[in-house]
Order: structure tokens, then C-alpha cells, then sequence
């Protein structure tokens, strides 16, 4: 019956959905922590990349490509993580003040601060700044950021309590 067709359908988004959901919060979880906590973004999100691969689906793209548009479309924005890069520097240039299994913790810390965060902002890193020159200058400018800010706000002595 018709009413069982829609059933099906809308369990099968349902499905899908949540497939995507839970992509993007394991992503995050490694990448953006800091927005594991904005239901509006992973749930608009997930929708849109569920949506992509319906639609691409339904117009007979094979099911690899449809799951790589909707990759596309859940994780754009999102290749770029200040938290990794932050937590990068930690390890690189401040391994021997800072054990390892808190750099992430710090890194978390790290992102709250203006100073960081006004440091980001001057560069607009976005999903290939990796390839750009101005990688490697973020990398210093932030290294510099990252050892003022852990020393005027004594942020080690907060993350070892």
C-alpha cells in the first residue's frame, strides 16, 4: 500500500540521516570539538549531506558518488581544524612542557582565547589552507600566540589540577 511505501521511505531517511549524523559527530569529535555542542549546525548539516545523497541517488549517480557528494556537503568548511593545528604546535614546539595525553585538552583551552582566535582571523583558513604560503606563517605567528597566552594566563597549571 502507498501508506507503506511512505513508512518505508521515511525510515529509510531516517536511517540515512542519522548515518550522517553520526559521521559528523566523530568528525567533529576529532576535529571541531568545540562544536559538538551546536545541534542547529550538526543537524541542518546532516540533513543537507542526507538530501545530497538522496538527490544524487535518484538522478542514477552509482551509490559511491552519491556518498562523496554528501560527504562533500557534510564536511565543507570543516578540513581545516584550528583545534588539530593547535594541537600540532602543542606537541611539535612544546612537547617538553606539555604531556602529550593533555595536549588536547590544552588545545580545547587554547581555542577559548582571543588571542588565538584573533590569530586565526587574520589568516581565514579554510578547507585548502594547508597548500597556501600562509600556512607557515600561521604555524610561527601562532607558535608565538600559543606561548604568550599558556604563560600570561598560566594555563598549564589549569590543565594539570
Amino acid at each position: 500500500s502507498k501508506t507503506r511505501i511512505n513508512y518505508d521511505m521515511m525510515k529509510q531517511e531516517k536511517k540515512t540521516l542519522s548515518y550522517y549524523r553520526l559521521r559528523l559527530e566523530v568528525y567533529l569529535k576529532d576535529y571541531h570539538p568545540q562544536l559538538l555542542g551546536d545541534e542547529t549546525f550538526i543537524r541542518e548539516r546532516s540533513e543537507a549531506a542526507a538530501k545530497t545523497y538522496e538527490e544524487a541517488f535518484l538522478q542514477d549517480n552509482p551509490i559511491g558518488i552519491a556518498e562523496s557528494m554528501a560527504m562533500e556537503v557534510l564536511l565543507r568548511g570543516l578540513h581545516f581544524s584550528p583545534y588539530q593545528f593547535i594541537e600540532q604546535i602543542i606537541d611539535n614546539e612544546f612537547a617538553n612542557e606539555v604531556p602529550a595525553e593533555l595536549s588536547g585538552k590544552l588545545s580545547l583551552l587554547l581555542l577559548e582565547h582571543k588571542e588565538v582566535k584573533d590569530t586565526f582571523d587574520r589568516y581565514h583558513p579554510g578547507d585548502d589552507f594547508d597548500e597556501k604560503p600562509e600556512y607557515d606563517r600561521l604555524y610561527t605567528e601562532l607558535t608565538g600566540t600559543i606561548a604568550t597566552v599558556m604563560e600570561e594566563h598560566d594555563l598549564l597549571k589549569d590543565i594539570l589540577r
